[in-house]
């Protein structure tokens, strides 16, 4: 099987990998990396080959708007997470085009897929993404009607998407991600390390999609969409500030109603919640770095009060940050 990579004009071929029989019966640990400045952008990509799965990350800086090409023979399942910047897939095997915004999650099943993927020169473009065997997927899909409705599709070898629309990326999901971008282990301790988050970055996934298994449209409009993106990333930013739901909604133009609203709505859990688990999975990475003592972590994340902080760390991991330590 071989997928090919073309650059906007359609005449120059930029890649082209032969993947043998499948990209997927390989039984050895193969990674390696690109540059990206001929395809897209200044910038990387880097892919790992497991049994089973195949994991990309890029991390592009566009100047304009970038069209790519793609012909692959390979039928996949793709766990795909659009990290920053903007994008959008079109295919005659899909039966609607696709767009991506910052912080969007959404599972695609493609079979011998031909089309164009434009990415926005808005700001930088990082995504990661996951290709798993049909195999490998089944094992673990969950019954429901989403669900139901694509594994039918998969098992007859027609493309789809298991979403209408794309799901947030939670704080655990970018805390995984993250860990397997900058792991540092080595050998068969990298090759368990990485098959590990990825089954548990699927589960997040689909436990997020399951419970809300029959999708409810949003009843926010675009220009409250913006606002309650503008106060997630206000709350990404801003671990140490002293907020209220009041002042967070005056921040980007909104009312104390819409933002708690919404922002359930858009991103699946409240503001403080969504907060909150920034705050712990920040502290728990600052921790297992071991630079910085329980008292430094607790500050640097908001906590006046480093009791009050271990006791809300082992409310939300089940053991005290001193047990990292």
């Amino acid at each position: 099987m071989e997928t090919k990579i073309y650059a906007s004009d359609l005449q120059e071929l930029v890649i082209e990998v032969d993947h043998g029989k499948s990209p997927y019966t390989t039984n050895h640990y193969l990674e390696r990396e690109f540059r990206t400045e001929d395809l897209i952008g200044a910038g990387s990509y880097k892919e790992i080959f497991l049994d089973g799965i195949f994991i990309g990350y890029g991390d592009m800086e566009l100047s304009r708007m970038t069209s790519i090409y793609i012909e692959s023979e390979a039928e996949t399942v793709e766990m795909h997470f659009a990290l920053d910047g903007y994008s959008r897939a079109n295919s005659k095997s899909l039966d609607h085009e696709r767009g991506f915004k910052p912080n969007q999650h959404n599972v695609f099943y493609t079979h011998y897929f031909k089309g164009a993927i434009e990415y926005s020169s808005e700001k930088s473009m990082k995504v990661f993404e996951v290709n798993m065997s049909t195999d490998f997927i089944k094992k673990y899909l969950p019954s429901g009607h989403l669900f139901d409705q694509f594994r039918e599709k998969l098992e007859k070898h027609q493309s789809t998407v298991l979403l209408k629309e794309n799901y947030p990326i939670t704080p655990r999901m970018m805390s995984l991600i993250q860990g397997i971008i900058h792991c540092n282990r080595t050998r068969e301790f990298k090759r368990m390390f990485l098959e590990s988050s990825v089954i548990e970055l699927l589960m997040n996934q689909l436990e997020q999609i399951s419970k809300n298994d029959s999708y409810i449209t949003l009843s926010v409009n675009r220009k409250q969409k913006e606002q309650l993106y503008a106060a997630r990333d206000i709350l990404k930013n801003e671990l140490k500030a002293n907020f209220t739901i009041n002042s967070l909604a005056q921040q980007v133009g909104t009312n104390e109603f819409t933002l708690k609203k919404g922002f359930k709505e858009l991103f699946g859990t409240t503001v403080f919640g969504f907060w909150n688990q920034l705050k712990m999975e920040e502290a728990k990475t600052q921790l297992v770095e071991g630079r910085l003592n329980v008292a430094e972590v607790s500050f640097n994340i908001g906590y006046k009060n480093p009791h009050h902080f271990s006791v809300a760390f082992k409310r939300y991991f089940g053991y005290s940050p001193s047990v990292l330590k």
